[in-house]
Order: C-alpha cells, then sequence, then structure tokens
C-alpha cells in the first residue's frame, strides 16, 4: 500500500512539473510571438484606472503568468517609471488576464494532446530556419505538454476516490472553508503558480466520488481553496519586492490586501456564488462540468473584485502607505535608477529599462558637456572638476547597463530581434561614453590653456560656442530619439551631424587664414583644433546613436512617472 502511494505522489508530482513546463514553455512562445507588443499594450497607461486594468489583464493573458506581470510592475514602480494608483490597477488586470489558463484547461481536449505535442514539436525542433513557425510551434508543443500534465494529474487522482482517508479529508475542506483557503494558500506559496494549483484544483474537483457522479470535492469545497490559490500567488510579489524601493513594497502588499480583502468578502456569500456560476456554467453531470464552474468562479470573483475596489484604489494606496510609511531614498548619480534583475525573465520589458537608463546617462552627458563648455568660456575650475567627477558616474552606469543588457541577451525568452535589439543598445551605451570623454577631454583642454595663458581671438570664441550650440541642440534630439523612437526626430540628427562636419571644415579653415594673417598665434593651433575636435567627435557619436534608432528599433517609451525631463542637469 505504501508503495501505491509513493507511486500515486510521484505520478502527481511528475505530471504537476509536465504541465508548469508546458505553461512555461508556451509562455516564453507567446512572449517571442507577441515581442514588443505587449509595451504597446502598457503604453494604453494613463491617469484612468480602467485602462490599466485592461493593460494588464491583456499582458497577463500572453504572458500566461499574473506572478510575471506583477514582477514585472514592481519593477517598473521600483524605477519610478510607473505611479503607485497605474501599478495597482495594473495588477487588477492581471488578476483577470491570470484566469485564462483556467478557462483553457476547462475545455475537453484531453484526447488532442499528443496531437499538439507532436505537431508543436515538429515545428519548434526542425523547422527552426522560419523563425515565426519556430514561435508558433513552441507555443503547440507547450499547450499539448500543458494538457498531458493535466491527464497525468486527472489518471493519478482516480484512485483517490476510493481512499476513505481522502473522501473524509475533502468533506472536511468542504466543511470548514477556512480549512479550504489555508489549503489553498499554502499549495500555491509552494508551487509558486496559482495557474498551476487551480489546475490541480480543477482535475480534483472533475474526479468522481465513489457514487461516479459527483465531484469528490464539490464547487462548494472547490471555491475556498480558489481563494486560497489568489491569496497565495502574491508571495511571489513579496518576494520580488525584497531590496525594492518602498513604492514598489506598497505594490506587493495592495496586493495581497486586494485578494486578501476579496476571499474575506465573497467567502460569506459561497452558496450565491454557486448559484450564479451554476446558472452562467454549461449544464450536465456535475464532474463533467465543475472545471468550467471553477473557471468561472475564477473570473467572476477576480472581475467582480476589481469592480468593487477601482473606485477605492485611492484608499488602497492610503492603506498601503500608512502600513508601509516613509520615502525613497535618492539614488546616487553613480548608480542604475531603472535597472531591475526580477524583469530580465521579459526581455521586452528588460530592454525597455535598459533604454530607460541609457537616457538617464545621456542626459548625465549633456550636463558634461554643458559644463565643459561654462569651463572652457569662464576658464572655471569647479566646472572642470565637475566634469571630472561626472566623467566617472557615466563610465560606471555604462559598465552597468551592459552589464545588464548581457544579462538580457541569455534570457531563455529572448528572440532574435530582442537579441538585436540588446546588442545595438550596448553600441549605444558605448557612444554616450565616448561623448562623455570628449568632454573631458575639453575640460582638461581648458587646464592647459589656462596653464599656458593661451588666447583665442573673439572671432575664435564665437565659433566655438556656436560649435557647442550646435552639439548641445543634437545631443537633446538624440535624446528624444532614443526615447521616443522617432525615426524623424532621427534623421534630423544626420542632417545636423552633416551641418557639424561643414562647420568644422570652415573653422578650421579660418583659423588657418587668421594665423597665416598673425592674427592668431601658432602657439594656440594645437589646442584650438583640438577643442574643435572633441565637439566634431560628439557629433559623430550622436550620429551613430541616430543610425541605431533608424535601423527600426522600436524604443517608444512610456512617460517617466517620478522625475523631470531635465534628471541629472544641474546648470
Amino acid at each position: 500500500m505504501n508503495q501505491d502511494v509513493f507511486q500515486i505522489v510521484i505520478t502527481l508530482f511528475g505530471g504537476l512539473a509536465v504541465f508548469i513546463y508546458g505553461m512555461n514553455l508556451m509562455s516564453d512562445g507567446l512572449q517571442k510571438a507577441a515581442g514588443d507588443k505587449m509595451r504597446n499594450i502598457l503604453s494604453l497607461l494613463t491617469a484612468n484606472p480602467i485602462f490599466g486594468v485592461m493593460a494588464g489583464a491583456l499582458v497577463t493573458a500572453v504572458l500566461q503568468s499574473s506572478s510575471a506581470t506583477t514582477v514585472m510592475v514592481i519593477g517598473f514602480v521600483s524605477a519610478g517609471l510607473m505611479k503607485l494608483p497605474q501599478a495597482i490597477s495594473v495588477i487588477f488586470g492581471a488578476n483577470i488576464g491570470t484566469t485564462i489558463t483556467a478557462q483553457l484547461i476547462a475545455f475537453n481536449i484531453g484526447d488532442l494532446a499528443w496531437i499538439f505535442v507532436f505537431v508543436g514539436f515538429v515545428m519548434f525542433f526542425f523547422l527552426k530556419k522560419r523563425e515565426m513557425v519556430e514561435k508558433i510551434g513552441q507555443i503547440m508543443f507547450g499547450f499539448g505538454l500543458l494538457f498531458v500534465g493535466i491527464n497525468t494529474m486527472g489518471a493519478t487522482m482516480k484512485p483517490l476516490a476510493h481512499s476513505d482517508f481522502f473522501v473524509h479529508l475533502m468533506s472536511n475542506v468542504s466543511d470548514i472553508p477556512i480549512l479550504g483557503v489555508f489549503v489553498g494558500t499554502l499549495m500555491t506559496v509552494v508551487v509558486q503558480s496559482s495557474s498551476a494549483t487551480i489546475a490541480v484544483l480543477q482535475n480534483l474537483a472533475s474526479t468522481a466520488g465513489p457514487d461516479g457522479m459527483t465531484s469528490i470535492l464539490g464547487l462548494e469545497g472547490a471555491i475556498p481553496i480558489l481563494f486560497g490559490d489568489n491569496i497565495g500567488t502574491t508571495i511571489t510579489a513579496l518576494l520580488a519586492c525584497i531590496g525594492g524601493s518602498i513604492n514598489a513594497k506598497r505594490t506587493a502588499v495592495a496586493h495581497t490586501l486586494f485578494n486578501l480583502c476579496g476571499t474575506l468578502i465573497f467567502i460569506w456569500w459561497i452558496p450565491q456564488i454557486i448559484d450564479i456560476v451554476g446558472f452562467i456554467s454549461p449544464k450536465g453531470p456535475e464532474v463533467e462540468v465543475i472545471s468550467r464552474q471553477i473557471a468561472n468562479t475564477h473570473l467572476l470573483f477576480n472581475l467582480t473584485n476589481t469592480i468593487i475596489f477601482i473606485p477605492f484604489i485611492w484608499l488602497l494606496v492610503k492603506i498601503v502607505t500608512k502600513i508601509i510609511p516613509g520615502e525613497d531614498r535618492e539614488v546616487e548619480n553613480s548608480q542604475p535608477l531603472y535597472l531591475d534583475d526580477n524583469v530580465l525573465i521579459q526581455p521586452a520589458f528588460a530592454t525597455h529599462l535598459a533604454v530607460q537608463e541609457l537616457v538617464r546617462n545621456a542626459y548625465f552627458a549633456l550636463d558634461m558637456v554643458k559644463n565643459s563648455r561654462i569651463a572652457y568660456r569662464d576658464k572655471n575650475s569647479k566646472m572642470i572638476q565637475e566634469v571630472i567627477d561626472t566623467d566617472k558616474n557615466v563610465n560606471k552606469l555604462k559598465d552597468d547597463i551592459i552589464e545588464y543588457l548581457a544579462k538580457i541577451l541569455t534570457s531563455e525568452s529572448i528572440d532574435e530581434y530582442q537579441k538585436n535589439k540588446a546588442s545595438a543598445l550596448m553600441h549605444v551605451a558605448s557612444d554616450i561614453e565616448h561623448i562623455g570623454d570628449y568632454s573631458k577631454n575639453i575640460a582638461t583642454l581648458v587646464q592647459t590653456r589656462m596653464k599656458n595663458d593661451y588666447h583665442f581671438t573673439d572671432e575664435a570664441k564665437a565659433q566655438i560656442e556656436e560649435f557647442f550650440d550646435k552639439i548641445e541642440l543634437m545631443l537633446q534630439e538624440t535624446i528624444v530619439a532614443l526615447e521616443t523612437g522617432k525615426r524623424d526626430v532621427a534623421r534630423k540628427i544626420s542632417e545636423l551631424e552633416d551641418d557639424m562636419n561643414m562647420y568644422e571644415y570652415n573653422i578650421r579653415k579660418d583659423h588657418m587664414s587668421r594665423v597665416s594673417d598673425n592674427i592668431c598665434s601658432p602657439a594656440t593651433t594645437v589646442i584650438f583644433l583640438d577643442f574643435i575636435h572633441n565637439i566634431e567627435r560628439m557629433g559623430d557619436s550622436c550620429k551613430n546613436i541616430a543610425d541605431i534608432v533608424l535601423m527600426r528599433y522600436d524604443y517608444t517609451s512610456y512617460s517617466r512617472a517620478n522625475e523631470n525631463e531635465n534628471i541629472g542637469l544641474k546648470a
């Protein structure tokens, strides 16, 4: 008998493992196929919480995991890209989106599982040269494995119906709802996937009792476990916010309170819920329809809970602010503000965070350009040191960004488009650093000029000032192109770069004329030409970044929630 129990347990967990693997495989395939479209879905985010709910539901339907969406949202809140009320509305939507999995499971297509596995396997492993076919094959293969796991679990649970101990345990769960909530919560905390535990619940409830007609658990016993599954899934978010910002922790706590309060409200209305679900679900023998009834209960619970709480998001924000008081500490300029390792499993979103950090670093580089100009114009030693200090921050951030992009490249769910994009962004990181290096070179040239007491003519000074005007405009436009992905702005940068090259040529020509006419000292020639050469090289780096934007990589980004557009500027 002990051997039989051991075999049942091993087979049950094996089926669960196949289910989770299939679900993750399907999720990765969907994510690859959707690509940056998921980020476009999140662009629906506005002050209107309804759009936040819609965005959260759609993204979760693609990711097939509310936990993945919640972790991503926490990462965005931690980075300051999303405000707390927006994040809460997205989480509400994620709870609705995750019900899609239960609806899929409720379809009785177990007999077709191996067809999906075979066709998907052939497309996934043997047709890799056609990228979209490979993605579709991965989705089908994962979808088939998901149902193979379900079939395995269902077959394993049938013998349990003849166990007096198990029947008695299920009876206690039905009679004591709080016990069911505890069981569901514990199961999801252990498995770290509410979709998986709800799948187990659907299989268990579909197992016939001793009479062969009614469910061994029944909908009355399944509903409290379902509530517990919803509470348990919030543990993933709580773990993800460890070490995060205060607002990230508030987001995770809000998720827990949302599901916990919903359970406390609806647990008193189980008989009424059963009546409503029975009305909207297919009719037939209990064991044949209860899986669909559980899926509908899951949708009804999360949809109704969201409708109730949407008008009170402001109150939920106040509650979590009271629970977790305080303000986030400011991030040092040399430390990443946006990069979050928790988001790396979703390359589209992780790449977005990398772009935001690149934009931040570009603003620091622009700061260096402006300060090097002040140092040149006023012979200001303080500004020289400021440029040198900021250069260290720019270099440190560049290293952190490239390391983060390298991590993105190792993601299992990354596709060729995202690989190319991450690789291109590494070049952007280097070009931004180069702009900082050229600014530092100018600051060093100012030191040399001050030490040797070199003097420029008024015409030379005016030309360098105008050259600084051009590069500042060009770098500002480059930042816009990088952040928004606007190709018309990127094309404008190419035109500005041509103008920079022509202007440098004319400056050189004019300087040589002044030297020939003994207006300028030959001793100033080297340092003067070095000034304009470093400014011109900044233009080359801006052009390189613009070219990458023109390669049709979509850098469209969401408005930064908690930052001014001039982040990093101190002028």
